[in-house]
Parts: structure tokens; C-alpha cells; sequence
């Protein structure tokens, strides 16, 4: 199976996710440091999609400014290109696998498409 995961390694969550990931020897994962390498909005509003979730319920919070800027209560297409304009906005961390997405918070989460 192939998992791809939106990472940030500064974030807990997300290393403590990656860690699930690479302990399964059935999984070939691909990481995505998308600090670094942000989604463009098609692809996030593809992966919220897949989840079953709004992207402004997959905006974080905490550490940004998405308050100030009324991301919480904007549209989907504000909120996605905000998202991809500055990825810190993104919550982590994101997986993909052929049985669907998740945004792993808690990380254990990622079971449920494996």
C-alpha cells in the first residue's frame, strides 16, 4: 500500500504519524514537508473532500493568524487559497492512502485507512 503524508517535522502529531507509517512494512510512504512544498488549492480541496471535511475545518489555529484574518468563517475558496499561500495555515498532518484521507489528529487516526 502507498500512503503519501502532508508532514511537518517540527509537529509531534505528525512525526509520531510518519512513525506509524514507517513501522508497517506493507506501507510505501512518501513524505511531503509541505512547509516546503505547499498543496495548491485544487489538491487540499481534493484532500478535504476525500476526509469528508470543509477546509476551514482542517485550518489550524493555534500559532497563526486565521482569526485575525476571518479565515474560520470564510469560504472554501478563501480559506483554500490562503491555505496554499501560506501552508503554516494547513492542520497536520494529512494522509493519503487508496482507502481514503485523514487528517491524523490524534495520529492513531491513520488506522482507519490502512
Amino acid at each position: 500500500m502507498k500512503a503519501t503524508i502532508w508532514h511537518n517535522p517540527n509537529c509531534g502529531t505528525s512525526r509520531k504519524t510518519l512513525a506509524i507509517l514507517e513501522n508497517l512494512s506493507s506501507v510505501e510512504v512518501t513524505v511531503v514537508e509541505y512547509l516546503k512544498n505547499p498543496p495548491s488549492p485544487e489538491k487540499l480541496a481534493q484532500l478535504y473532500r476525500d476526509a469528508g471535511i470543509a477546509p476551514n475545518e482542517a485550518l489550524r489555529r493555534r500559532g497563526t493568524d486565521a482569526e485575525e484574518r476571518g479565515l474560520p468563517s470564510a469560504d472554501a475558496e478563501t480559506v483554500l487559497a490562503a491555505m496554499a499561500a501560506d501552508p503554516i495555515l494547513i492542520e497536520r498532518p494529512l494522509v493519503e492512502t487508496e482507502k481514503g484521507v485523514r487528517l491524523c489528529r490524534p495520529q492513531d487516526r491513520v488506522l482507519e485507512i490502512l
